[in-house]
């Protein structure tokens, strides 16, 4: 035997050896390079890429001391294995805090590098180990070198704990999830990878650590799966990706063990199996993955249109504000000029201008009605409408109202009639309710072709109803539910009335909840009449100020 040669390991640890690092070493360096590479060197990945090669670079010095017969090599392999160790800890807790914390505070890194620094000092000045064994090619480590290894990866364990605290309580429960998943995972694996080298360290009965290196490469996977399929490095493929690899190189890693012909052929029918089964599965992962690129993709393109449509309907919203307000003054000027001709102002009106004045009188009050419609769609969509809140006799206005409208009923030879109700007081804005009255009454009147329209007042526990009652065309019922949306209409109410924006009952609806209260319709069907009902919530003040008196005009404010 040559004399820089001493006896390693026996032929069946030989080829365990081989088996129990090869394979960890190849599924590190896939995942650091896959990690590097998919998410373009971020810190994230930069972390998780020092943790996993600093284990590989262990591994592979583990390596050389268990198959190499030289004992140069050996010795000096062997020395920098603690300092390699208690790095590789470290960049594991330095992984984790980015994952669970964002960032590791400049404290946490002058910790992290002051508890690399003693057995760096160690290495460098070859006390790390004390001797060395040639009969049995094994170092003699210096008992030093092994607190202070074991001092770095309690620190490390410490570190891990503390971003558990800290991040718990203020988590969701999807970053629990992964909290959970990925400490355990990494716990595990210093458990497993620093509990089985100090046994071997203490007893000297290296193998133990040996067979230790198998369950590693299992908390590594899952460690990243989580990872991955958590989001830190925004890529979901790698799970599949790291699956189909791993089973390669797992099946592929039984060619290390080969001791005959026959076992050459099932290795090489498993691995050949395993490449086909892999894939099919990233086949597969491929194609789910580009449907959710897709699906993403799709999202962004409906966010934009969504926020198009938005702008486009705020820009509509104020148009209408703008050119209801124009339209507002000339109507007004043209409303107050034919009441002044109608009521003799200018002078005796001949008769044959009696009806077509009348006509032009109730078109500019069909058109001041819907330029208020269009006016109060506009503030309401752009949040302006404003409520004076104030005790109103309920009551009194809505019978006002009524009378207001019995003009126009007796013309088109309906009876319009307020039933005898109590008096009640509500919390309200007098003139939005007061227009909302007058909105479903008027409406009641123009749907209705004969017959009768009862406006009445009930009063419950713990509010009062306004409703409207008439003998009109009817609603079916399932197109009432859709009654109060924008630009709406019955589907039979252009036959009665071809003047109605689809707006009145919207507004109406609004205006109503926007003070606490509730509209809906009835109808028994079509041709049995409809009900409009309004709810508004009773007055809770044991005192009340006097309410508001219904004035003697019309108010739509």
């Amino acid at each position: 035997m040559l004399e820089n040669s001493c006896y390693a390991t026996t032929a069946s640890y030989h080829t365990v050896a081989l088996y129990s690092h090869v394979v960890p070493i190849a599924i590190s360096l896939f995942l650091a390079g896959y990690t590097l590479f998919r998410a373009k060197f971020s810190k994230p990945a930069l972390v998780f890429a020092s943790f996993t090669l600093t284990f590989s670079l262990w591994l592979l010095g583990d390596l050389v001391d268990w198959v190499v017969s030289n004992y140069y090599l050996v010795y000096y392999t062997w020395s920098w294995l603690d300092f390699i160790n208690a790095v590789s800890f470290i960049f594991g807790a330095y992984f984790f805090g980015i994952l669970s914390r964002g960032k590791v505070t400049v404290w946490e890194k002058v910790i992290f590098v002051l508890a690399c620094i003693p057995t760096f000092f160690l290495t460098v000045s070859g006390t790390s180990v004390l001797g060395f064994t040639q009969s049995v090619c094994e170092a003699i480590n210096n008992d030093w070198s092994t607190y202070l290894k074991l001092l770095a990866e309690g620190i490390a364990v410490l570190s891990i704990l503390f971003s558990i605290y800290i991040n718990w309580k203020k988590s969701d429960r999807a970053k629990r999830i992964q909290l959970s998943v990925v400490s355990v995972a990494i716990l595990l694996f210093f458990v497993v990878f620093g509990g089985t080298e100090y046994y071997s360290s203490v007893t000297g009965i290296y193998e133990v650590n040996l067979y230790g290196l198998f369950v590693l490469p299992v908390f590594l996977i899952v460690m990243m799966f989580a990872v991955t399929n958590l989001g830190v490095f925004d890529f979901r493929l790698l799970g599949s990706q790291i699956f189909s690899y791993a089973l390669i190189i797992t099946s592929g890693s039984q060619l290390l063990l080969i001791q005959n012909q026959t076992q050459t052929i099932l290795s090489v029918i498993t691995v050949g199996i395993s490449i086909v089964f892999a894939l099919l599965l990233l086949q597969n992962a491929q194609k789910e993955e580009s449907a959710r690129l897709k699906i993403i993709e799709l999202a962004g393109e409906l966010k934009t249109a969504n926020d198009r449509l938005k702008q486009l309907d705020q820009m509509k919203s104020e148009f209408l504000s703008v050119a209801s307000h124009q339209l507002r003054a000339p109507i007004t000027a043209i409303k107050g000029y034919i009441a002044n001709i109608s009521d003799g102002s200018y002078g005796p009106l001949p008769d044959y201008l009696i009806n077509p004045l009348a006509v032009v009188q109730e078109s500019t009050r069909v058109m001041t009605s819907s330029i208020e419609d269009y006016l109060n769609v506009s503030r309401i969509e752009q949040g302006r409408m404003k409520y004076e809140i104030a005790p109103v006799d309920v009551t009194a206005l809505a019978q006002r109202a009524t009378e207001e409208m019995k003009p126009i009923a007796v013309k088109k030879g309906l009876k319009l009639e307020f039933a005898d109700s109590p008096s009640v007081t509500v919390n309200a804005d007098f003139g939005k309710i007061k227009q909302v009255f007058t909105n479903l009454i008027d409406n009641a009147v123009k749907y209705t072709e004969q017959g009768s329209v009862t406006v009445s007042i009930m009063k419950t526990d713990t509010a009062v109803r306004f409703m409207t009652q008439d003998t009109g065309i009817g609603i079916d019922p399932a197109e009432i539910d859709g009654l109060f949306a924008k630009f709406i209409r019955a589907r039979d109410a252009n036959k009665v009335n071809t003047t109605g924006t689809g707006l009145g009952l919207y507004v109406a609806k609004q205006l109503v909840e926007g003070q606490g209260g509730k509209v809906w319709a009835e109808s028994d069907g079509k041709g049995k009449g409809s009900r409009f009902i309004v709810e508004l919530p009773l007055v809770s003040a044991p005192a009340a100020p006097e309410p508001m008196a219904a004035p003697t005009s019309a108010s739509t404010a």
